[in-house]
């Protein structure tokens, strides 16, 4: 058998899920990393080839190709996991349980764990409250230490995107924790 040959008899089989899954899953999994953090892309990547796998009787070939299809299932994914975050910042403000510190059985002051519980509420409430692309550059900064020029390239936007977005969200955390105890707290230095 030649190549041509080779060629051509691939070309004719049935395109499998594995097929898809080497051909795409290194895209999807890059767009999803972009979005969200390593293990959490890595998840929702093979979740998407999941969702793929069951629901395969869906797939149009008449509407799209196999990318755009897998693509809508990872966007579906990870606006479902976006929703989540957000009720687990609502949560964490109308209950005080931060999941980070769970299970804490430290025995500090303890008038301070109960202020520092109420301003972790407001911090969280305001976090829930913020769009998800402020929220996505200010955790970015906040969290991961990362510069404005990283955040701009993790998430492929301009520099003065990520500071106007960055501007933005502190005020909002800035406005949320003065109206909640009437203490103006600073967060330029990158942590709310």
């Amino acid at each position: 058998m030649t190549g041509h040959e080779a060629a051509q008899g691939a070309t004719s089989r049935p395109v499998t899920l594995l097929d898809v899954f080497d051909q795409h899953y290194r895209d999807v999994h890059g767009y999803l990393a972009r979005r969200v953090d390593a293990h959490t892309a890595e998840d929702l990547a093979s979740e998407t080839f999941v969702r793929a796998l069951e629901h395969s009787d869906r797939f149009d070939p008449t509407k799209g190709g196999h990318r755009a299809w897998l693509f809508g299932i990872a966007t579906n994914l990870l606006a479902k996991h976006r929703r989540g975050e957000v009720r687990g910042y609502r949560a964490h403000a109308r209950l005080g349980a931060d999941p980070l510190v769970e299970g804490y059985t430290g025995l500090g002051d303890i008038d301070a764990r109960v202020d520092a519980q109420a301003r972790g509420r407001a911090l969280a409430g305001a976090l829930a409250d913020l769009r998800d692309d402020e929220r996505d550059v200010l955790l970015l900064v906040a969290h991961a230490q990362m510069s404005y020029a990283e955040v701009a390239e993790a998430l492929n936007l301009p520099i003065g995107t990520v500071r106007s977005r960055l501007h933005r969200a502190r005020a909002r955390v800035r406005a949320a924790l003065t109206d909640h105890d009437g203490t103006d707290h600073d967060t330029e230095g990158g942590h709310p």
